[in-house]
């Protein structure tokens, strides 16, 4: 495999994690996400604004899901027996969760990144990814907050292939997925310390993808 066609893979994946699927979506019922909800154009919003908005909502899921897991899976395979294959399937997962996060096509601005990063991480170690989905569940039940949920999955990833899949790239990956993830839960996080964030089990509101 060529370097150039190595290099596509990252580039390839942050392009086609900066398509705003949920977005998109939206527009075809002239919706702009962005000034209706949450404001975020994940898949939750997608199912919050939109009528009979599950639906919709499921399909926004498993595009942004698939936004992680394509690119990362394809980049595995396509890598088998080349050169520092580890380093580019790990360039190729952070493409996509940074394209969804900053999305060219929408001025670097763009989702927070949890359903991305979660497709990433079923594609490179599914026992991880879906041990973080037990631990996201299991905060969302005791502390009620969807954001805390994520944030504990997030921040729980680094150790989780640190034991399960000990591959210094990936492990790096995780570190960055995570530090990129709180970043753009920041706001979340403050309205946790004040006692503001909503509740799941008050409210019952979506949780934010």
């Amino acid at each position: 495999m060529t370097p150039l066609s190595q290099i596509a893979w990252p580039i390839g994946a942050y392009l086609l994690g900066s398509i705003p699927f949920g977005l998109l979506l939206a527009r075809c019922k002239g919706i702009d996400l962005r000034r209706h909800g949450s404001g975020n154009i994940g898949a939750t919003n997608v199912a919050r604004v939109m009528g009979n908005g599950w639906w919709w909502g499921l399909i926004t899921l498993t595009a942004d899901l698939s936004k992680g897991f394509l690119p990362v899976f394809g980049c595995k395979l396509a890598m088998a027996g080349a050169t520092d294959p580890d380093f580019w399937i790990a360039c190729t997962g952070l493409g996509a969760v940074l394209g969804h996060c900053y999305s060219i096509f929408l001025g670097f601005r763009g989702g927070k990144g949890v359903a991305t990063a979660a497709g990433v991480f079923m594609a490179v170690c599914p026992f991880a990814a879906g041990i973080a989905a037990v631990a996201f569940l299991i905060a969302l039940k005791k502390w009620g907050y969807v954001s805390a949920g994520s944030l504990a999955a997030t921040a729980l990833m680094p150790v989780l292939m640190y034991f399960f899949c000990p591959v210094p790239e990936f492990e790096f990956m995780a570190w960055v997925t995570a530090c990129i993830i709180w970043i753009r839960h920041r706001d979340n996080i403050k309205r946790l310390m004040n006692g503001e964030e909503k509740s799941w089990k008050k409210d019952n509101p979506l949780p934010d993808f």
